[in-house]
């Protein structure tokens, strides 16, 4: 379940900050005030004034996850019926000196009865998450070292916070503010998780650079991407993608929307690339009916290959998204698929929220495949003609027991489509997910 916001009581004159995933964007500096910092339990913690202009921010995140799954992949995979533990600790610090900052975050995560082994994404041991340095120059802010990145709604960055371990990036960014708008310049390697400790390492392999800009109700992005050792079906070779996307989002009256559509071009081993995809949600939210319902309708179509036997690549590279794409069961990611989605939020009572999904699957070329969020062919295409890759529904219910803990249990069935049943096991998958997450 995605995080909710930590906040101070109502009757307090002062409110606390949304946390985020990344952290590194939460603002304490309001708490110099020792009045403030008397308000919330955790105001001690989240300013600590050291000297004149000099002041530390500390927090935690404690989080245990329980997933158990009934026919994975189908039943296809190497352990079908699995059912595992999660743990980690996201501790940080982050230390403001005048103008210049220092933000330290490690990790400790492991797991327990993940079968048949448990990977470096399941359990990195001790190792650091994010750790940089960062100077204020006004209008542009420097920034070098490890960090997490989030860009718009996670579509191609993202920081893979569902599973146990999340995704993190070395390199440069500087964010350049120019009247209403903030461009993101990149420039980073992302950070491959190894079982062990202190032994995560940035990727060889693969590079992100690249602009993202952010206005009030639209984006504009250049991503460039490149990997030395890409695998596309039974091709490889080095892959070097340039993404082009825009996005539009706002909210008027009781209405939301979002829609995203990204262009890639570029080569991969001896050929071209030409991809594409397109993104679109509306919500209507009743805030004066009871259980202020809100409903959402999606529909994304991502391309994939035409023609396996030419040396033109048509597969949609969604790079680095988040970890848990299309719901709490994402056994498809967003690659040569086309996906309706729909769901109902409800606010069961001022500190529970419930929501329905339902949602149906398709291949959108029937000459490629389905994959897995990390890009990995998990149904090849096959002698199969048929789209229709299943159906899925998804209840979730989330209880903020205190402004600090989030109980949450999610429960989701995928019934395999004609495409299933016409290449491998072919078994309904169902996943019960039970979460404790305790954040300051």
């Amino acid at each position: 379940m995605a995080p909710t916001a930590a906040q101070a009581e109502p009757t307090e004159a002062w409110q606390a900050p949304t946390l985020s995933i990344t952290r590194y964007d939460e603002d304490w500096s309001d708490l110099a005030d020792t009045e403030k910092r008397a308000h919330h339990w955790t105001g001690q913690f989240k300013y600590i004034p050291i000297s004149d202009d000099v002041w530390l921010s500390t927090g935690i995140e404690l989080r245990v996850r329980n997933e158990n799954l009934e026919n994975n992949l189908w039943g296809g995979a190497e352990a079908p019926n699995d059912s595992y533990v999660w743990f980690r600790a996201l501790p940080y610090a982050d230390l403001h000196v005048g103008k210049l900052r220092a933000f330290v975050q490690p990790i400790a995560s492991t797991s327990a009865s993940v079968a048949p082994s448990p990977g470096p994404v399941d359990g990195t041991g001790v190792d650091l998450l994010q750790g940089f340095v960062e100077a204020d120059l006004g209008a542009i802010t420097l920034r070098a070292g490890r960090q997490m990145l989030s860009l718009g709604t996670e579509r191609l960055i993202g920081t893979r916070y569902g599973p146990n371990v999340p995704l993190a990036f070395d390199g440069l960014r500087t964010n350049v503010t120019l009247g209403a708008a903030t461009v993101s310049l990149l420039a980073v390697k992302p950070v491959q998780a190894r079982k062990g400790d202190f032994n995560d390492r940035t990727s060889p392999d693969k590079s992100l650079w690249g602009a993202y800009a952010t206005l009030p109700t639209l984006d504009l992005y250049y991503l460039g991407y490149r990997n030395d050792a890409a695998h596309w079906g039974t091709r490889t070779g080095t892959e070097t993608r340039h993404s082009l996307g825009a996005r539009w989002h706002g909210k008027q009256d009781d209405w939301h929307w979002n829609v995203e559509g990204v262009y890639q071009f570029g080569r991969f081993a001896d050929g071209p690339i030409s991809a594409w995809t397109l993104g679109t949600e509306l919500g209507r939210a009743f805030p004066d009916a009871p259980l202020t319902p809100d409903l959402t309708l999606r529909v994304n179509v991502v391309s994939g290959d035409r023609n396996r036997s030419d040396n033109r690549l048509g597969t949609f590279n969604a790079l680095f998204p988040k970890g848990k794409y299309f719901g709490e069961l994402s056994p498809v990611g967003p690659y040569n698929i086309v996906n309706v989605y729909s769901s109902l939020g409800m606010q069961l009572a001022p500190d529970v929220s419930a929501s329905f999904a339902a949602m149906a699957y398709w291949r959108y070329s029937r000459e490629d495949g389905i994959y897995d969020i990390p890009g990995n062919l998990i149904r090849d295409a096959g002698n199969s003609r048929a789209k229709f890759v299943g159906k899925e529904v998804e209840a979730t219910l989330a209880w903020q027991a205190t402004a600090e803990l989030e109980l949450s249990a999610s429960l989701s069935a995928f019934a395999p489509g004609r495409f299933i049943r016409e290449t491998g096991s072919a078994k309904t998958i169902r996943m019960l997910g039970l979460e404790s997450n305790f954040r300051f």
